[in-house]
């Protein structure tokens, strides 16, 4: 495990990185958890986290050949799980204003959560994938 710089990050601390298929995503749940209470993520915000990452991690596996890689970091006071797939791509377009079902779409429900459920969603995509950011605020002075 590294250990984060103090409240003057000058760059990402990376805190674990794995390829996952949908048989990790179990135990991956559990080790971004672990590092998430030990960087001071406090519940029920932890949870939260948690759920947003398995959403989009979800995502990857359905629609993306079957799995990717998840990148966490610390960095500037906010936890970042940074999931990259190699799909077709995509963007923030796809994800609903609105609960999915009462916009007319029938899709988006697990991005459109995970907005919720963060304090920052970004979607970055190309020719090699996408790249879904998830950001936390950590707790305390930064």
């Amino acid at each position: 495990m590294t250990t984060a710089p103090g409240p003057h990050e000058a760059s990402p601390v990376t805190l674990l990185e794995s390829r996952f298929t949908q048989d990790d995503l179990p135990r991956l749940r559990m080790l971004v958890a672990q590092f998430a209470d030990h960087q001071g993520l406090p519940e029920p915000r932890r949870s939260e986290f948690i759920v947003a990452l398995d959403a989009v991690a979800v995502n990857a596996v359905e629609h993306a050949g079957g799995g990717g890689t998840l990148v966490l970091q610390r960095s500037n006071g906010h936890l970042a799980c940074h999931i990259h797939d190699a799909g077709p791509g995509f963007s923030a377009d796809v994800i609903p204003d609105l609960a999915p079902g009462l916009d007319g779409r029938a899709s988006g429900r697990g991005l459109w959560l995970a907005t919720l459920l963060t304090d920052e969603l970004t979607v970055s995509g190309g020719p090699d994938g996408s790249r879904v950011t998830l950001a936390v605020r950590l707790p305390g002075p930064h």
